[in-house]
């Protein structure tokens, strides 16, 4: 595996059942470069995305994340790793300034997350519950917990959905800002049509 690599993926296959959803995929993700998979709904993106990170079993792969193998040093990776699922489930109690208190202690090197719920126009939201944010909303608090702990690489899954339509440019150029000052992402695009 290449040691400029911030992401390598090699014979990644898996099925559920008897349906094969990937079948020997394989790609490399070079440092400082941003890479999308691309497909229509059902295509395997997300399946993709889970199986790297190690959340789904695959059926065969060699992967490895900044030259470590996920599955062996899942604790390590955590630390330089930021992951935004495509479905987040919220505990609705929680209020915005509370789960972002909670994500920034696990970090050792977390972003300033006032500064970053002002940049994600959630400034206004700070004492909200997160049972009463709009979809956008949470999506965008999604994105904002992902880049928290200030990784080399970010995993978006289905990065636009619900977003107002300020909202994807606002997100794309801080995830911009975020590539020139070093990390990488993967993100996870639907085709429509």
């Amino acid at each position: 595996m290449s040691k400029q690599a911030a992401i390598q993926v090699h014979g990644l296959s898996k099925t559920f059942g008897e349906k094969r959803v990937i079948d020997d995929l394989s790609f490399t993700v070079e440092k400082g470069t941003i890479f999308g998979l691309l497909g229509h709904n059902g295509a395997g993106k997300s399946t993709t995305i889970d199986c790297i990170l190690g959340t789904q079993k695959c059926d065969s792969a060699r992967i490895s994340l900044l030259g470590r193998d996920p599955k062996a040093e899942r604790k390590r990776l955590f630390q330089y790793v930021g992951v935004q699922f495509q479905e987040s489930a919220f505990q609705n109690q929680l209020k915005v300034r509370e789960i972002c208190e909670i994500t920034h202690s696990l970090y050792e090197n977390p972003l300033n997350w006032k500064q970053a719920l002002h940049e994600f126009g959630l400034a206004s939201k700070l004492n909200s519950f997160l049972g009463t944010l709009s979809g956008g909303e949470k999506q965008k608090l999604c994105i904002l917990l992902a880049i928290m702990g200030n990784p080399q690489i970010i995993f978006l899954d289905e990065l636009t959905t619900g977003l107002d339509p300020p909202g994807p440019a606002r997100g794309l150029a801080i995830l911009a800002r975020f590539k020139r000052q070093g990390g990488h992402y993967l993100s996870d695009l639907s085709l429509h049509g």
